[in-house]
């Protein structure tokens, strides 16, 4: 894609991510669950310095629950190709996706009250926010594990 990246680990200083100035920040996924004890977990400041943030699956679900979310163990773990439908979202960025798109899931931990200022961008039939964003604070997260897809669209979050 052409950009420049850097990988962090999640103990990463806030005073050193302003020191980078970056442009924008990934959380990226994982196996573990936001209620393990020794969870990897990031400082709520690091969503108010104003740096776009994209969540992928373990990215949003941390989100979520440092921003005041209620994140719940899943009684359904969703694991597996299944179809993402978009909501009436602010961005513009799920145009792009066409309704019922199939997208690979993985993840034991569900999100069932979304954090003040989100609303829901899209959903599966297990998951009721597959995706979320904050338009005031410049966030996209999703679920949806964009290495498991086939559709290059997805690349472009």
């Amino acid at each position: 894609m052409g950009i420049y990246s850097e990988i962090h680990p999640f103990t990463t200083s806030i005073a050193h991510i302003i020191g980078k100035n970056p442009l924008a920040i990934i959380l990226s996924g994982g196996p573990a669950s936001v209620f393990e004890p020794d969870a990897p977990s990031v400082s709520p400041e690091l969503f108010k310095l104003g740096i776009p943030v994209l969540g992928i699956c373990y990215g949003m679900q941390l989100m979520a629950k440092v921003l005041g979310g209620k994140v719940v163990p899943s009684d359904v773990r969703e694991y597996g190709v299944t179809g993402f439908h978009r909501e009436k979202a602010i961005s513009p960025i799920w145009s792009v996706f066409p309704d019922g798109d199939p997208v690979l899931m993985s993840h034991g931990d569900s999100i069932l009250h979304l954090p003040s200022g989100f609303v829901a961008a899209g959903h599966t039939k297990t998951t009721p926010y597959a995706a979320m964003e904050d338009d005031k604070r410049k966030t996209v997260w999703s679920t949806v594990s964009p290495g498991g897809r086939s559709n290059p669209e997805w690349y472009s979050l």
